[in-house]
């Protein structure tokens, strides 16, 4: 094939990557409409539109109860399929998550220790702790990674370690606490969405959202990485410094999704892959492709968990749980086939 029949193909194959990921940024748009017009009253999303124009209780349910219910759920899906990807490159390795690596459960001890144990009532103290157990946990994991070179398999099964201590560490506090402190921690044992009003969502989104640019301007850099840090440094990346400067980002996002919705695992590992296969692993466009992919897949999750057995409701996690399991499992066994 001549020079313009390569460059003919090559612009064809990026405008389709373009158009996935328009479809896929339109996803999240789709299962927040499906989300408000979901749930235990009697009103649909038709009743909601015809009661904007004027107060009433289909109004106050709307706009008090489902809208930022939606909201948060799409900033947690957001938040955790980013940091996702962001681990993924970090350690370049298709496994790491920030459930898989216990970052996680980090978030969620400090945020269970900031009620406990310094007595935490308002919102943000409780991110606060929720953000420097995050922190501190990826840390240690970033330590672990450049300790002799460790091995990508040896940095998951350490992070699953982690994962455990510190959800036993959140099991200790709450024999520390109070009958009232246990009711507010139990929830993040399951994920749970059911706290989530407009002063929260207000906090994860300042959490959330602005790394998003930050992260799609170092995308580049993002991808030099998965070349290895020989590679990177070469070309001019200060290896050291971006991959510090990612962990903290991927923390503040993960505290952000976690501290007020409870530990929601495997978004952070399925999404991203399920973003790679359609738009491919160029990091300008995995990271919004995943961004859209993880929304879509937590409120997806929630409205599933409302319908299946309603009036009863699943928490988020447990629907989440039975998405990741089974793609996990995948993942580890198709890397050992290609090893």
């Amino acid at each position: 094939m001549d020079r313009a029949g390569t460059i003919q193909l090559f612009r064809a194959h990026a405008g389709r990557r373009l158009a996935v990921l328009a479809g896929l940024l339109a996803l999240p748009l789709l299962a927040a409409v499906v989300s408000l017009a979901t749930g235990a009253s009697r009103y649909g999303l038709a009743d909601f539109l015809d009661a904007l124009a004027r107060s009433g209780e289909a109004r106050d349910i709307l706009l008090g109860l489902r809208l930022p219910r939606t909201v948060m759920a799409v900033l947690t899906g957001c938040g955790l399929a980013v940091s996702g990807a962001v681990c993924q490159a970090v350690l370049r390795n298709p496994l790491a998550s920030p459930f898989t690596l216990g970052v996680a459960s980090g978030a969620g001890f400090g945020a269970v220790a900031a009620i406990i144990l310094f007595g935490a009532v308002h919102n943000g103290p409780v991110a606060a702790g929720a953000f420097a157990g995050a922190l501190g946990v990826s840390l240690l994991v970033l330590g672990l990674a450049r300790l002799r070179d460790a091995a990508g398999e040896t940095v998951i099964l350490s992070g699953v370690a982690l994962m455990y201590l510190f959800s036993a560490l959140t099991s200790f506090l709450q024999t520390l606490g109070s009958a009232e402190d246990v009711h507010r921690t139990v929830f993040w044992f399951f994920g749970n969405l059911s706290k989530a009003g407009w002063p929260e969502a207000a906090l994860a989104a300042a959490m959330i959202l602005p790394p998003l640019p930050l992260l799609v301007l170092r995308a580049w850099d993002l991808n030099l990485l998965l070349h290895g840090d020989e590679t990177a440094e070469t070309l001019g990346v200060n290896v050291a410094g971006m991959r510090g400067g990612l962990v903290v980002l991927a923390s503040l996002m993960t505290a952000g999704a976690i501290c007020f919705t409870g530990v929601i695992g495997f978004i952070g590992l399925v999404a991203p892959h399920m973003a790679r296969l359609l738009v491919g692993s160029d990091h300008r466009r995995l990271i919004p492709a995943s961004a859209a992919v993880g929304a879509a897949l937590v409120t997806g999750a929630d409205i599933a968990g409302r319908s299946l057995l309603a009036p009863q409701v699943i928490p988020i996690g447990v629907v989440t749980a039975f998405l990741g399991v089974p793609f996990f499992f995948f993942l580890l066994f198709a890397r050992r086939r290609r090893a």
